[in-house]
């Protein structure tokens, strides 16, 4: 590699750290939207906080099932929808937090989620768009979108990361 090449990809990986990055991936089953999270549970850290966004039925409790394997949970993972709030322990834990049914800023606060940011786990939050505002400003924001009845068009973006 050149000496011109070598400084062209500091550059980039600079500009990336600034910045952020954003991947597209298209899954053609809800096994390829599983590995898609189990190779992001690699990359990620205790603190980090990955906000979910797509319709009903997109892939977003697929897609924290793949992190859950990957972390060695072994539990079943399924959407907290009327408990708000699952936690499921493994190498790393997970806090999977579904916002649908929450209304007020007191009440997201009153939920203790600034605990989940700063603590020992990851969290990944479905319906975050109400409160997108509150979360970390590093948090990694994760969109699906129905390509048609079996394909999901899965977009990852994350600012100020090393990614």
């Amino acid at each position: 590699m050149s000496i011109f090449e070598k400084e062209r990809h500091r550059v980039a990986k600079a500009h990336r750290r600034k910045v952020g990055w954003e991947r597209e991936v298209i899954t053609e089953s809800p096994e390829e939207t599983r590995k898609l999270a189990s190779d992001l549970a690699k990359k990620l850290k205790p603190g980090s906080v990955l906000a979910l966004h797509g319709d009903l039925g997109s892939g977003k409790t697929c897609f924290v099932q793949g992190l859950a394997a990957a972390l060695g949970i072994k539990e079943f993972v399924n959407s907290p929808t009327f408990t708000i709030i699952n936690e499921y322990r493994g190498h790393c834990p997970i806090h999977h937090v579904d916002l649908y049914r929450v209304k007020s800023e007191a009440e997201f606060e009153g939920l203790g989620l600034e605990d989940c940011f700063e603590g020992c786990g990851i969290t990944a939050i479905e319906w975050p768009e109400v409160f997108a505002s509150l979360l970390p400003e590093d948090t990694i924001h994760i969109h699906f979108e129905f390509v048609d009845a079996g394909r999901r068009r899965i977009r990852i973006f994350c600012r100020n990361s090393e990614g």
